[in-house]
């Protein structure tokens, strides 16, 4: 089954899809290691053209002189490349409610005579894990339950306070990041149908759906299909079996897909503003079987060190952020496409932040 993505004018107006649109393989694309490729083969070259030219070519030798040339060329690069930048980058991942996150850390750190620099629309959660750990953004918001299976690949714990304290403990054991405070909201999976479609079948949970799923098409996000608190669990746990393979789409399209009856369930998160307003039905995890997802910000060691008064900004935030609050933020981004730094903004005016 084709899903049809929308003209990019149907998007909000505060994205413009060709600066934003983003990829898991934009950042392992061709470029990032052409360059390396470009340099071994000038180096061989070099090496060639300076052995005697009444000698046989030695291969081995010149791979030694390689080594060498590189590691200087590395020594090099490594002091004299550009430094990092004299205030913070935030991250955020490509999807509303990210963006909307990211926002809120930039302007609460920005408020103490900061300057931010925005680095948004970083892809999934190993896109933006990779870039933290690497020093390219210096904090960003994660979800404990994402972090614990998909990023740190422990196995699922559904206790909130321990699922807490491990990611905390691994972050800074193997990272150096430190897991601040969670904001005050969780935001789980949820697996969502047409509003007329459970009411048509008096369904309120997941093992009321199973028995349906052989007649519907799944939606789903990328990350969804294959991390392990995702879809194959899932599948296991329910028994839930579908008419085809799961459609997988970009996040903000999944919406899009259930109302034009593209698909009929999507595995969507449960502070969407769109399942109010499309009148959707979020299926009760009867078995519990996602994990705790409270949203807290990550921040590199280094970057609270640099920058104390960051420290101290997003520990103001702690608790402030409730699901309805989320909620509201994102249905006034997607619904009513109004740009998240003014929605970001007029929540932290209510605040008093």
């Amino acid at each position: 089954m084709m899903l049809k993505r929308p003209a990019s004018d149907h998007f909000p107006p505060w994205i413009d899809m060709k600066k934003n649109r983003h990829s898991e393989q934009s950042e392992e694309s061709p470029q990032s290691w052409l360059p390396y490729t470009l340099l071994r083969f000038f180096l061989l070259l070099v090496v060639r053209m300076t052995a005697h030219t009444g000698a046989k070519f030695d291969l081995r030798a010149a791979r030694r002189k390689q080594r060498v040339f590189l590691f200087l060329l590395c020594c090099c690069m490594t002091s004299c490349g550009p430094p990092h930048p004299n205030h913070p980058v935030i991250g955020a991942k490509n999807f509303t409610e990210q963006v909307v996150l990211g926002e809120l850390l930039a302007q609460q750190i920005e408020a103490k005579g900061l300057k931010v620099d925005r680095r948004f629309y970083l892809a999934g959660s190993y896109i933006c894990n990779q870039a933290l750990i690497s020093g390219r953004i210096d904090a960003y918001v994660e979800y404990t339950g994402t972090a614990l299976t998909a990023i740190l690949k422990q196995p699922v714990n559904r206790d909130p306070e321990a699922v807490l304290n491990t990611v905390r403990n691994l972050y800074q054991q193997r990272h150096h990041i430190t897991v601040m405070d969670p904001l005050g909201f969780e935001n789980t999976f949820a697996m969502i149908i047409r509003g007329d479609d459970a009411a048509r079948l008096h369904l309120t949970t997941l093992s009321e759906a199973a028995q349906y799923t052989p007649q519907w098409v799944l939606g789903v996000g990328y990350e969804f299909e294959q991390r392990p608190d995702g879809l194959p669990g899932l599948s296991k746990e329910y028994g839930l079996r579908f008419k085809e393979a799961p459609v997988t789409m970009d996040l903000g399209l999944l919406y899009r897909a259930i109302d034009s009856h593209q698909v009929d369930m999507i595995a969507g998160n449960s502070t969407d503003g769109p399942i109010a307003v499309l009148g959707l039905k979020v299926l009760a995890d009867d078995k519990h079987y996602f994990p705790p997802y409270q949203a807290v910000p990550l921040v590199r060691d280094a970057a609270l060190k640099r920058w104390p008064v960051m420290g101290t900004a997003i520990n103001e935030l702690q608790g402030k952020v409730t699901a309805d609050d989320m909620r509201a933020m994102n249905e006034a981004v997607d619904g009513q496409h109004r740009d998240p730094a003014v929605v970001v903004r007029e929540f932290r005016l209510r605040k008093g932040l």
